[in-house]
Parts: structure tokens; C-alpha cells; sequence
């Protein structure tokens, strides 16, 4: 008990850091290469997954990010937020700026358009797609001709499946078609569903309530599959359509000002840095 008030006593110290690199490989690469943890990374893609295709990412596309370190003694122990970034390939380059309207961190660009949709993109982190919704398409096991009304990532097994959103879990549970599955109510409009898993998380269960990025379970080929993926299926108002996600508010008039001061101070510090190794932004 000693010891244990003791660690509590601990200061927490928030750090600013920052890093930048020119991609040579990969993104995930990069990122590894400059030290970031993999909580830090899913962070940073989840962020950029609405402006960049990140199966198109081309050698020298480029990149700058500030984000805010916790530290106890000198030793890190988690990551407190990013707040800002900088992207840019051969089309465009892109800022994305941090802020609290009232309900909790959005990212937004230099014209206040928010960037976080309801929900994640992507269900599954750094996969190819392997077949499309469509309304016709051959099916490899039956042998026909018939819709096809979810998106296929193929992924190595085992692999964890993140629910795109916030919601109460609806079904958990196996059938001889959708093998291992997961379907989520996120509000009174939108349900997803998780195919063809490995395993569901053992926590996950009817009736329970799931975060935004909580791992549901396992990619797998249970059911009507000929290989590893994810089938996953969007619903708005019960009717299965391709998903295309309604985006969060801009930024408020009241808070504009705010932004826009906060906005210029982060613009400063991403101009400050060079396409180089990580550093602090107190210059360690």
C-alpha cells in the first residue's frame, strides 16, 4: 500500500513532441523507424484515414506531427493527444488541426471542416480490399451470380477487428453462412456488422456496450469464405448499402476565434520542423 502511494505521488508530466520523415518504404515503416509507439500510429492513421489513401502512398510523400507525450521521471507512459500534422504527397498537401468544441477532441482543416467521420473508416488497420459491395457479383462457393452487399479486406488471421464506432452490441454469435460474426447498434440509424471471425473478443456479448476502436474480434474464414478477411457490412436505418458515412460538425462560429489562434501557433511549430529524425519541441 506504501509503494502504491507512493507511484501515485508521481508527477505527470506533459511533453510536446514532434517528428517528421520523408516515406521511402512504408508509412508503418516510417513511423516504426522514428519511434512511435504502435497506440501513437493507429492514432495518427485513424486521423488521416479520411484524406489519405494510404494503399496509393508513394515514395517521398511526406509528413510532420505534434502530439503530447505523458511522462513520469523522464520514462513515458502513454500518449496524451496529437494536436497537429502535416501531410503531403504529389497532389496536395494537408494540415489538420486539434480542437474542443464542448463534446470532446475533432480534427479539423485550416478552414474549420471537421475530419472525423461517425465512425473509423476502416474496421481493420493497413489491408487490401478483396471484393466490393456490389449488387451482382459471382459467389466463389455457390457458384452464382448474387449480391454481394459488404466490403472484403483480406488480413493475415487473427488479425483484431475494431467497431467503427460507439454502440450496443446486437448479435455475437455463429451461422453456417457469416461464420463467427458481430453486429453493433450505434444509434437509431446506423448498425454494423463483422463476418467470417476467427474468434469474437471474449468480453463481447449482447447487450454490451463497445467504444469507438474497442477490438471485437479476430479476422478469420468461418462461415461462406475461401480465405482470411473481414466482410464488413454498414446499415443505415436496416437496409445494407455501401458505406458512406455522415461527417461531424464544423467548427461553430463561437468557437472560431479560439481556432483560429490555436490554428496559427500550430501552423508556427509545423513550419519549424524539417524532414528529419523525431525530436522535442523544447529542442532535446
Amino acid at each position: 500500500m506504501i509503494r502504491f502511494a507512493l507511484n501515485c505521488a508521481r508527477q505527470v508530466q506533459v511533453v510536446e513532441k514532434s517528428v517528421s520523415d520523408v516515406i521511402i518504404s512504408t508509412l508503418v515503416e516510417s513511423l516504426r523507424e522514428q519511434g512511435l509507439s504502435p497506440e501513437l500510429t493507429n492514432r495518427f492513421v485513424d486521423v488521416l484515414a479520411w484524406q489519405v489513401d494510404f494503399y496509393h502512398l508513394q515514395k517521398n510523400d511526406r509528413y510532420k506531427l505534434i502530439y503530447e507525450e505523458e511522462q513520469v521521471e523522464g520514462r513515458t507512459i502513454g500518449i496524451r493527444g496529437i494536436t497537429g500534422i502535416y501531410f503531403c504527397n504529389t497532389i496536395r498537401g494537408i494540415m489538420l488541426f486539434a480542437f474542443d468544441q464542448g463534446n470532446g477532441i475533432d480534427f479539423f482543416d485550416e478552414q474549420g471542416k471537421s475530419l472525423r467521420k461517425a465512425f473509423l473508416k476502416y474496421p481493420i488497420e493497413f489491408t487490401r480490399i478483396s471484393s466490393r459491395f456490389s449488387k451482382k457479383q459471382f459467389h466463389p462457393i455457390a457458384k452464382v451470380f448474387k449480391p454481394h452487399l459488404g466490403t472484403d479486406r483480406s488480413a493475415p488471421p487473427g488479425t483484431p477487428i475494431r467497431s467503427v464506432g460507439d454502440g450496443v452490441v446486437l448479435e455475437a454469435r455463429y451461422n453456417s453462412r457469416s461464420g463467427r460474426y458481430v453486429k453493433v447498434k450505434h444509434n437509431d440509424t446506423y448498425t454494423t456488422g463483422y463476418l467470417h471471425m476467427s474468434r469474437i473478443a471474449s468480453e463481447i456479448k449482447p447487450g454490451i456496450r463497445v467504444k469507438q476502436g474497442q477490438v471485437i474480434g479476430f479476422v478469420g474464414s468461418t462461415g461462406w469464405a475461401t480465405g482470411p478477411h473481414l466482410c464488413y457490412r454498414f446499415y443505415p436505418e436496416g437496409v445494407q448499402v455501401d458505406a458512406k458515412l455522415p461527417p461531424a460538425e464544423p467548427i461553430g462560429e463561437v468557437n472560431r476565434p479560439e481556432f483560429d489562434r490555436l490554428r496559427q501557433v500550430i501552423i508556427r511549430k509545423l513550419d519549424r520542423l524539417s524532414f528529419s529524425a523525431g525530436h522535442d519541441l523544447a529542442g532535446n
